[in-house]
């Protein structure tokens, strides 16, 4: 419940305002294509704002961008690999993404309620 006073902020609000500033879908993914433009396979991992923290710490420790692109993309890197996918297309990605969003959200003043 919301402080009458208003002093308060709901995280829900603030991650929604965040996502906003964004143009981030629901889930909070980032999707992108591998392979031939008329029939692409599309892959996703987690905003780099929006990544937790398990896998923000094993990102930190990875060595190279293999290990990184195995951490982000989980249960899909096999098929990422089967499909084409460059290893270090995807840690410049996720990279190029984080960088981006560190300029918009510094712009982004969280409300209240």
């Amino acid at each position: 419940m919301s402080k009458p006073n208003g002093k308060r902020y709901r995280l829900d609000t603030v991650k929604r305002q965040y996502s906003d500033a964004l143009d981030l879908p629901p889930d909070g993914r980032v999707e992108f294509e591998v392979g031939p433009e008329d029939d692409p396979t599309v892959f996703s991992f987690p905003h780099p704002i929006f990544t937790p923290d398990d896998m923000q710490e094993q990102l930190n420790e990875a060595k190279g961008d293999q290990a990184s692109a195995r951490i982000l993309l989980g249960e899909q890197y096999a098929d990422f690999i089967a499909a084409g996918g460059d290893v270090n297309h995807v840690a410049l990605l996720y990279v190029g993404i984080r960088n981006e969003a560190q300029d918009k959200v510094q712009k982004v003043r969280p409300t209240k309620g």
